[in-house]
């Protein structure tokens, strides 16, 4: 099941409400309704989507909290009571653009960090060569699965009580060997 809501929609709900099944458009537009939120990370938008939008369908951008319109090109300004400001990259991941001394900064989120909340953060790191995509959901490469890509996987199940400990390589208990722990060693 896909996300369910029209792009103008699509573009004002933040990608936290997303990922928990909530949005909450800002604009005269029909409201959407999340059902399990698809991410289609070969997905291809052009022109591409700006202030940190990210593009999760073929043309589709979703846009982060303060952008809006077709390409998240559209920003907000904020009013320190003094004078307009803008925070010039985006807050991008639900970060808010707020004056800090003066000046226009982004508070980000739980579980985003850098200067417009655009790094992910995986409390529990992503092993053997997986990329940090979300806020604890690492990418893993092929050949690995779990929450760390910590977990190998082996295309035959290894026998005899082996383990599979990267990808399609398995460590064999005693007195197996083989490629799939399959073959006892004789005793002399």
């Amino acid at each position: 099941m896909g996300f369910l809501a029209p792009k103008s929609a699509l573009s004002v709900c933040s990608l936290l409400f997303a990922l928990v099944g909530v949005c909450s458009a800002g604009s005269d537009a029909p409201r959407g309704v999340a059902l399990g939120f698809v991410f289609d990370p070969e997905a291809k938008c052009d022109p591409p989507c700006e202030h940190g939008g990210v593009c999760i369908r073929n043309n589709t951008c979703f846009c982060s909290k303060g952008y809006e319109g077709e390409r998240c090109q559209y920003g907000e300004i904020i009013w320190t009571g003094q004078k307009n400001m803008t925070c010039s990259g985006g807050c991008w991941n639900g970060g808010e653009c707020t004056a800090v001394n003066g000046v226009a900064k982004c508070i980000c989120p739980s579980g985003w960090t850098g200067s417009e909340c655009q790094y992910p953060i995986c409390p529990q790191g992503c092993r053997n060569g997986g990329t940090c995509m979300a806020p604890g959901i690492c990418s893993c490469p092929e050949g690995w699965l779990g929450g760390a890509c910590h977990t190998a996987v082996c295309s035959q199940t290894c026998l005899n009580g082996g383990k599979c400990i990267s990808p399609n390589k398995c460590r064999c208990r005693p007195p197996f060997s083989g490629p799939r722990c399959e073959e006892r060693k004789k005793s002399h």
